[in-house]
Formats: structure tokens, sequence, C-alpha cells
């Protein structure tokens, strides 16, 4: 399979956060900025396999600041590395608020993806091609995690 650039896997999603998506505090619930980066790294996935992906895991997570209602949410992702049927795909959220035009990191995660076809049987995926060197930082890492992964997984089936 011919390799893609990771940068042809880069998708943006955006949405305001609104008062019904909101906790008691007037923030954004971590669930919905869960599901927002669910959405915006299947979106990624797909773009590089050229197929349907379903959610593997959810590996890490870190919530940095919360998002206030009102503020605009933006999420950047991209595919960090492909394995044979799976990519890991890294997503960084943002919260602007467009009175002051002040945008902030507020969360990052990492998501394994596996691409399926029409049967729903894994299917195999195009490398990935790092180009800058941020890209090729982020393809190393995404090799180191998967071996922790693979070892974890190990681990948990041996219990």
């Amino acid at each position: 399979m011919e390799p893609r650039p990771v940068r042809a896997s880069h998708s943006t999603l955006s949405e305001l956060a609104l008062p019904n998506e909101a906790n008691g505090l007037g923030t954004l619930l971590g669930g919905r900025i869960m599901h927002l980066i669910d959405i915006a790294g299947a979106l990624a996935a797909a773009r590089h396999a050229r197929q349907f992906v379903v959610t593997a895991s959810f590996d890490h997570m870190d919530f940095l600041e919360p998002v206030m209602i009102g503020e605009l949410v933006e999420l950047h992702a991209s595919v960090n590395r492909a394995f044979r049927t799976s990519m890991e795909v890294g997503v960084k959220v943002f919260a602007e608020d467009l009175r002051k035009a002040s945008r902030r990191h507020v969360a990052s995660a990492y998501l394994t993806f596996v691409a399926l076809d029409a049967d729903r049987r894994p299917q195999p995926v195009p490398p990935a091609l790092p180009e800058t060197d941020e890209e090729k930082r982020r393809y190393e890492q995404a090799g180191e995690r998967r071996t922790y992964r693979l070892s974890q997984r190990q681990r948990r089936r041996a219990q």
C-alpha cells in the first residue's frame, strides 16, 4: 500500500459550548468533550484509511482547563501512526472566548481506531508518512505507546 502523508488525515471540528451540555458550574461536561474527541479522531482515521473505522481504545486523556459555556470548542485530529489494521490518532482540543479572541489548549487525547470492511472485518490501512519534525516525533512516540498498550493487554490476559 502506498503511504499517505500525516497531513492528509488532519481533521478539524468546531462547536459552540451550549448550556444543555454543561454542568452546574457552567462548564462543558467532560463526557461531551470526550464524545467530540471520538468524532474528530474517527474523521482523521477514516480520512487516512478511506474506510469505515471504529474506536478500539481511548488510550489517554488529559483535561487541562474547563471549557466555559459560550466558548468555541475546536478540535484538531490527525493520524500519528498506522499499523496493520489500526491507527493511533492524536486529538488536541482548544477553547476560544470569541469576545476576547483568546484561545487556549484545554484537552488532549490519544485514541486507536481500526479500519473495517462492509462485513465488519479488520482491513489493512496504508502506512502514515510523517514529514515534519513534529510528525516524526509523534510517529515514534505512537510506536512506544503501542508497545505499552500491547504489553498491558498481554498482562491482563495472563491474570
